[in-house]
């Protein structure tokens, strides 16, 4: 039999005072040991959400190509043609740090069974990185660990890693973040779910055996850190990307047959969570056999069975009689397959280990019935605006583009993407690793392809939750636009410190606020996503970090749009308007300034109206052909966007801002930041694109910047003084050898 628990082993398990109480007053008795660890993950703030649930409610999730939102294993969009593309983010941020290499690899594992257990081929890969100051002692290994586990799942598996961002910053020196993100291709008429099992059917375990690694791993995942947390390394999976493969091959194969009831990936919580969710939203029971789970250690006790996080595994309600089919397809792939179970019509788990009862508790208040909390939280301060006229103006402004283009955050991630396979599938267009606003990855067979990409600048959140939430979906709305994409949807993945700090909790409210009024403004919808709290290391948080991963259609290939395209004789125009430009939040204030924390200003003011005009504009430059390339305006304004495009495309550019803008100050316009705003390089001449505007009624503010170089001129060019002609002029060897050596030679130890 085993032993009753006590409210004092809950606690040692996660659970509170409160929700003792409120487990003991459902269950009309005190748990085991195996009901209180099944209790513990699926009521985690991982599994549970209750921190944040009643605050995602305010999401839009619907739209006219939306076919699944949040509730699933991912969100599933209409893109045409009875297909349907279906992606989602999810965090894996506490297990990189303890263990760089598998906490980065099982986190692209996991996404990708999300996927493919809807039934799609998964088509992409996308990494949001977050990493400490490059000072500290422990990031460049951190660096290492991570980028090397991502490339090596997903280059094994054959999955190619598309897009994402790397980012360094002193507030994640102590909890880095490594959010991925999976994106799939799949039949509308072919998408599985987790809902739909029935009473009286087989419940069939498949994939690698179960061992005793990443138990409490959603627990690990939903409490604070502090020094020594290392030692948490057998909280961390193992994963092996070829099992995954072939599981993929398995699962894709078994979803042909019509075998398949519901399913259900392993992930976080592994088989009580799969178990639990399927038996809840079909509104059943289940009653399994513990003793028939495949394993791979001996003398594992139903404890650790049931919370084991041992990765490429899947659990499937088949229907009637489909037992030998599943069987066969899964041995060929050389496969554990078994059944352990059956639902029934009882509404409760039930779990038998060596011919004894060992848990038998209702299912409802494991799922939808978990702690659902009202954190209290106060209203961010407001920031101050930036005094910029208190800082003495540059001398040069080319040594200002140096510093910000080999700064950190904006430096060339080449040295990562280099160890990634871009192109494996043969579908693959374009990756926005290299400066690039969104990937393209065509529709295999196809002349359409989908645009992704993942955004988040923190410091605006910083600054202003609110704007900068706004601020974050805006800018994946702009990337996907960049390429010539409609925008359909998005995923997230919400990564802040303690809720129960008030404080802390007022930033995740008024950051969720702002996101979903850009997602209602944009008509941008959520379609899935995470959320990772208690980001801390002995009470200090990190910055607060909503991810945005973003997905667009793009009807024909012909008519993409990219950074790489400008010519000589090309024209430079800025679309939008660029009396919004600010220093304040900027990367010329982090970077050449040298200022943090309250002295950087409020986040830029996002003008959603003008965001979907201005985009709207784009998109249709972009489908007439007038442009070669384009680039929204982000990160260290004008000035880096112009440099990216000059990067990328190896021509010199022109910006002779001398005569238009002689009462305008020339720091704000090269290095201001705002929104709405892109760099568009018009073929030949800007008067096509002028007319253009001006033939569609466009009320979009639109200004006239400069010129691509011609004759092989390779520098960057920066006209700025009206009274003098004054300029700047910046080799561009010396821009790229700058933006593209910092990274090489810090994983080196030389900088």
């Amino acid at each position: 039999m085993q032993a009753e628990q006590s409210e004092t082993d809950a606690a040692g398990h996660g659970i509170n005072a409160e929700e003792w109480n409120r487990l003991v007053t459902r269950l009309e008795r005190n748990p085991n040991l195996v009901e209180l660890g099944i209790y513990s993950v699926m009521w985690s703030e991982h599994c549970s959400y209750k921190s944040s649930r009643r605050h995602l409610s305010k999401f839009p999730t619907k739209n006219d190509r939306v076919i699944q939102g949040p509730g699933e294993n991912a969100g599933v969009i209409d893109i045409g043609d009875g297909q349907a593309a279906i992606f989602k983010m999810e965090s894996h941020n506490h297990p990189s740090y303890i263990e760089p290499y598998q906490g980065a690899a099982t986190g692209v594992g996991g996404i990708l069974r999300d996927v493919f257990t809807m039934g799609a081929r998964p088509i992409a890969l996308v990494n949001a990185l977050r990493f400490g100051s490059p000072d500290h002692p422990k990031t460049r290994s951190l660096v290492a660990g991570v980028v090397a586990g991502i490339g090596g799942y997903g280059n094994c598996v054959g999955v190619p890693t598309v897009a994402g961002e790397t980012q360094f910053d002193e507030g994640y020196n102590g909890n880095i973040l490594v959010n991925a993100m999976a994106v799939g291709l799949a039949d509308q008429d072919k998408i599985f779910y987790a809902r739909g099992a029935t009473p009286g059917n087989p419940i069939f375990y498949v994939g690698s055996k179960t061992g005793r690694d990443g138990i409490h791993g959603a627990t690990m995942a939903s409490a604070e850190f502090s020094e020594g947390d290392e030692e948490k390394r057998p909280t961390v999976q193992v994963g092996d990307p070829f099992t995954e493969k072939l599981l993929i091959e398995a699962c894709l194969e078994l979803m042909a047959t019509d075998a398949i009831q519901a399913i259900q990936d392993m992930g976080a919580a592994g088989l009580t969570s799969s178990s639990v969710e399927m038996a809840d939203k079909g509104g059943i029971g289940i009653e399994m056999d513990l003793d028939k789970v495949p394993q791979r250690e001996t003398g594992m006790t139903a404890y650790e069975i049931m919370l084991s996080e041992s990765q490429e595994r899947m659990l499937m309600v088949l229907k009637p009689g489909k037992e030998d089919v599943a069987k066969a397809i899964f041995e060929k792939y050389d496969l554990d397959a078994e059944v352990i179970g059956v639902t029934t019509d009882t509404g409760r788990m039930v779990l038998k280990q060596f011919g004894e009862v060992v848990c038998d508790i209702p299912v409802p208040p494991l799922a939808e019935d978990a702690p659902n909390y009202d954190r209290p939280w106060v209203e961010p301060k407001v920031r101050a605006p930036l005094d910029i006229s208190k800082y003495p103006e540059p001398k040069n402004y080319g040594e200002v583009l140096l510093k910000l283009m080999s700064s950190p955050d904006m430096a060339s991630k080449r040295w990562i993407w280099e160890q990634y396979d871009r192109h494996v599938m043969g579908d693959t267009i374009d990756s926005s690793q290299s400066m690039g606003d969104a990937a393209i990855v065509r529709i295999h067979g196809t002349n359409k392809a989908l645009a992704i990409c993942s955004d988040c600048n923190p410091h605006y959140v910083a600054a202003d939750p609110y704007e900068g939430g706004k601020a974050v979906v805006a800018e994946a709305y702009r990337n996907l636009s960049s390429v010539g994409a409609m925008p359909i949807a998005i995923t997230d993945n919400l990564n802040f410190g303690n809720p129960e700090k008030p404080a802390t909790m007022g930033y995740i409210v008024k950051a969720i606020e702002g996101m979903a009024e850009a997602c209602r403004g944009l008509d941008f919808p959520v379609v899935s996503g995470n959320v990772s709290l208690y980001n801390e290391t002995d009470g200090k948080a990190i910055p607060p970090t909503p991810v945005v991963g973003g997905v667009g259609l793009i009807e024909d290939v012909s008519k993409i749009a990219t950074l790489k395209g400008a010519q000589p004789g090309d024209a430079l125009i800025l679309i939008g308007n660029f009396e919004n430009a600010a220093m304040d939040a900027s990367l010329y204030a982090r970077e050449w300034l040298g200022l943090k924390g309250d002295a950087l200003g409020p986040s830029p003011r996002i003008d959603l109206a003008e965001e979907a005009a201005n985009a709207a504009l784009v998109r249709k430059l972009i489908e007439q052909g007038l442009v070669n390339a384009v680039h929204d305006v982000s990160d260290g304004g004008v000035g880096c966007a112009l440099a990216e495009i000059a990067l990328a495309s190896h021509a010199g550019v022109v910006m002779d801002i001398s005569e238009r803008f002689a009462d305008f100050p020339a720091l704000s316009l090269l290095f201001g930041e705002g929104a709405a705003r892109y760099v568009v390089v018009a073929k030949g001449s800007e008067d096509p694109v002028f007319d253009f505007i001006e033939a569609e009624g466009d009320k979009v503010k639109c200004l006239y910047l400069g010129y691509v170089q011609e004759n092989g001129e390779a520098e960057i060019s920066l006209v700025h003084d009206a009274r003098t002609g004054k300029a700047t002029s910046l080799p561009l060897a010396a821009l790229r050898e700058a933006h593209e050596g910092w990274l090489p030679r810090y994983m080196k130890g030389e900088g």
